[in-house]
């Protein structure tokens, strides 16, 4: 393990990142409807991605990438998302998958993915870990078949990540192979997040050496910083938590601007004391969201900072934070479609992200059954209990 994972670092990267993203709004504005239609990103979206080093954000600085901290990807993702929920959506997605790789596989590994990040020439990695394939041991490496589902960001990657389940160790592992041995399925058809590309895709006996294999429960980090400390899935939350935010600040100023064009008019909505109570209340919650996520990742920031690792109060917080943005960005976007009237239904920015928070509440991080862990957790009721990915166990 390197020396370099007991400090947390911050990045200098950040403000000229988020000074590159500004600059790409009118672009993603203008492809924003194609990519809709088309289901995938296109080739200029793509490329400026590339060019602005966004998708670097989670990979270690000692391999070449930003290792950005817990806020300062935070506020990344929301101003990406701020500008397009499905370019954020994917762009999260792939520097989760490929940051996270690079973090945790070894020396071998990282010469063959990530051999010159700082001069761009590095895996991009997309897949699906949550839901487990086989993994059948053999020399050298495992065989390793499956169907994963939702691959957000598949279409811009060279390699894929998936969970498998290998019997004869009894053991989880995150596997790393190239895309071209699996068999990508066209079967994104959804309401929202479109353009997103989330297929499914299997694979039958796909070698993958063991050097390119992790566990991912792993908090050992053999390349970069303290934030790898924290693990896969609570990273995960952070550009979750992020995306929400960004995704709700983007519709309230969407109907702000709104209200401009229609205060005035006869019997128009937005000059009710309802709509300026409910737009009050929406900004309340959204604001709110997001001043806590800050807070609580600041907060840990300050305990990786100081060498040590999140509590399990932390990690419920970080948890339940992530849980909060979603359903407040959720509550703003169902009183934007109400107060927009049919300028919801039409063709645009409106209609778009509100499709597009509506599949992305969907997440597994942000359902039923991690709220009511949190709670148990919170409340007093799982004494000892630590997190295993999504799951509160003794």
């Amino acid at each position: 393990m390197t020396t370099e994972t007991s400090e947390l670092y911050i990045s200098d990267e950040f403000t000229p990142l988020r000074q590159r993203l500004a600059a790409l709004g009118p672009l993603l504005a203008e492809h924003a409807d194609h990519n809709d239609e088309s289901g995938r990103l296109a080739d200029e979206v793509v490329q400026a991605l590339h060019d602005s080093g966004v998708l670097k954000t989670g990979i270690p600085r000692e391999l070449g990438g930003y290792e950005f901290s817990p806020t300062q990807q935070l506020e990344t993702i929301a101003q990406l998302s701020y500008l397009d929920a499905s370019v954020a959506w994917t762009s999260m997605a792939l520097q989760l998958v490929t940051g996270t790789t690079a973090a945790y596989l070894g020396a071998d590994a990282a010469a063959d993915l990530f051999p010159d990040v700082a001069g761009g020439r590095f895996a991009l990695i997309a897949g699906h870990g949550t839901r487990l394939g086989t993994a059948k041991r053999v020399d050298g490496g495992f065989l390793v078949s499956g169907r994963w589902q939702f691959a957000s960001g598949i279409a811009l990657a060279g390699h894929i990540h998936s969970g498998a389940w290998c019997a004869e160790t009894e053991q989880a592992l995150i596997c790393t192979f190239p895309k071209e041995q699996a068999t990508l399925i066209d079967n994104w058809d959804v309401l929202g997040l479109r353009a997103t590309g989330s297929i499914d895709y299997t694979c039958e006996d796909v070698f993958v050496p063991e050097t390119h294999t992790f566990d991912p429960a792993t908090r050992q980090a053999q390349h970069g910083g303290a934030v790898y400390r924290i693990g896969l899935a609570t990273l995960s939350g952070i550009s979750h938590a992020g995306w929400a935010i960004g995704v709700g600040r983007r519709l309230l100023d969407e109907l702000k601007a709104l209200a401009a064009e229609k205060t005035g008019s006869p019997n128009a909505a937005v000059d009710t004391q309802q709509f300026h109570a409910e737009y009050a209340t929406a900004e309340s919650k959204l604001r709110s969201a997001h001043a806590w996520a800050k807070q609580v990742w600041a907060d840990i920031e300050q305990t990786l900072a100081g060498g040590g690792m999140p509590s399990t109060e932390q990690e419920t917080l970080a948890r339940l934070a992530l849980n909060n943005a979603t359903w407040s960005a959720h509550a703003v976007g169902q009183a934007v479609h109400k107060w927009a009237g049919t300028a919801a239904l039409r063709r645009g920015p409106i209609q778009r992200f509100h499709r597009d928070l509506g599949t992305g509440t969907q997440h597994v991080t942000s359902g039923a059954v991690v709220l009511q862990n949190c709670g148990r957790s919170l409340s007093g009721l799982a004494p000892g209990a630590r997190w295993n990915f999504l799951t509160l166990e003794p």
